[in-house]
């Protein structure tokens, strides 16, 4: 038989107690987070690669060299395409992330309402 610990309903013992003990996951507001810096990280990549583009374009029009022109414009849209590949992909590993942890969180209601309908003290 497992030892019950009563805690108290004060919001700042309650996140402290949520924190020890992992009885509420924290990875939901974590991975939030993390998501906004990853996004920070690709938005950074974008605007190096326009950046690039739009350096070498301005090179060739001041030096009437056409050949950094032909090479600024597709920088600038690859760079662009491959920004937001970026950003989907990101979106994508991030929202795995939180469906995993979701997953745990409703197999532990589910072992709970289980848990009750046999009649056995919960976790």
């Amino acid at each position: 038989m497992r030892p019950t610990i009563t805690r108290s309903r004060s919001t700042a013992n309650s996140l402290i107690w949520d924190i020890l003990t992992f009885e509420k996951l924290q990875t939901g507001p974590v991975v939030h987070l993390i998501y906004w810096a990853g996004l920070g990280v690709v938005a950074l990549f974008g605007f190096s690669a326009l950046g690039a583009g739009v350096g070498f374009a301005i090179r060739g029009i001041v030096a009437r060299d056409w050949t950094s022109l032909l090479i600024g414009v597709p920088v600038v849209v690859g760079g662009l395409l491959i920004v937001a590949a970026l950003a989907l992909i990101w979106r994508g590993t991030c929202e795995f992330y939180i469906a995993v942890f979701r997953i745990a969180e409703d197999l532990r209601a589910l072992r709970r309402q289980e848990e009750a309908a046999r009649g056995d003290k919960p976790a």
